[in-house]
């Protein structure tokens, strides 16, 4: 006679953690068994004998099935933290990554008025606009992106965090209402549309219109600096996140548009993967 499987948590965890496989595999399957029976990690060491009733073993079971297809984690737990944030993820937006908080750190290390006014483009979740905003709570930031879902799901992030960041629908500039910002940031489609890493890991599940971007990944950067001097103040920044290759391409785009003290920084895997450049006081006379 067949024994029943077991279904303690040590059980359940080893067995998703081998099927799941890859460097996060026992991670992973914490998180999903918490997610499903709110034991905690902390609970599965201490009790891993604890028995799992069948009902919940089964909705982990269907967790780690996805899982073991590819599908991103954050998808599965519907959450994702980011710059100590917890946001809610959907598949309509990019799950946020932990070197975008790179780009949080180079905005908040720009001299900038204590009531700058700024813009994130393409929000997604709303994680750079949300993350600016918490540290920052003089500024007056705000965000965009094209998508309905994103912008629906990067409000309900700012309602659930209590942090006053307006999310208007626009395909970059074109809906935002009229003014002017001391930062332009973002982090936009980067990736070339023949790209083989669009056929790996998390990206084959998220949203391509927030991945590719042309032949080369720089349609949407090239529209983005050659749109942004009519909406900064003088001496205003634009800090954009790219490929780990684009570097030497986006300086040359925004020193050819005018931008000044243009230069790149590395995220925390040493590339360079930001680059920033100051719209001059004088300006506005090279942007009409």
């Amino acid at each position: 006679m067949t024994s029943k499987p077991s279904l303690t948590c040590e059980a359940l965890l080893g067995d998703a953690a081998r099927r799941i496989a890859g460097d996060t595999s026992r991670l992973d399957a914490e998180l999903l068994l918490d997610h499903v029976t709110g034991i905690g990690r902390s609970g599965f060491r201490a009790f891993p004998e604890r028995e799992v009733e069948p009902r919940l073993a089964a909705q982990f079971e269907d967790l780690v099935v996805q899982r073991v297809q590819g599908m991103p984690v954050a998808y599965l737990l519907g959450h994702q933290e980011f710059w100590s944030l917890p946001l809610n993820v959907s598949k309509s937006t990019l799950i946020p990554r932990p070197d975008t908080e790179c780009l949080v750190e180079q905005a908040l290390e720009l001299h900038l008025p204590d009531d700058a006014r700024v813009v994130d483009l393409g929000t997604g979740t709303g994680a750079i606009a949300l993350a600016l905003a918490s540290e920052r709570p003089g500024w007056v930031v705000s965000a965009c992106d094209l998508m309905d879902d994103a912008v629906a799901l990067a409000q309900a992030n700012a309602s659930s965090l209590k942090l006053p960041v307006e999310v208007f629908q626009s395909r970059w500039f074109a809906g935002l209402p009229a003014g002017s910002f001391d930062l332009i940031v973002s982090n936009p489609p980067y990736i070339a549309s023949g790209d083989n890493h669009l056929a790996e890991g998390d990206v084959r599940f998220e949203p391509a219109s927030a991945l590719v971007s042309g032949a080369d990944g720089l349609d949407d950067i090239r529209l983005i600096v050659s749109e942004a001097p009519f909406w900064l103040n003088p001496e205003g920044w634009l800090l954009l996140e790219h490929g780990f290759d684009q570097a030497e391409a986006v300086q040359g785009l925004l020193a050819t548009r005018g931008f000044a003290k243009v230069e790149s920084r590395k995220d925390y895997g040493g590339n360079d993967r930001m680059t920033l450049g100051q719209w001059p006081r004088q300006g506005a006379l090279h942007a009409q």
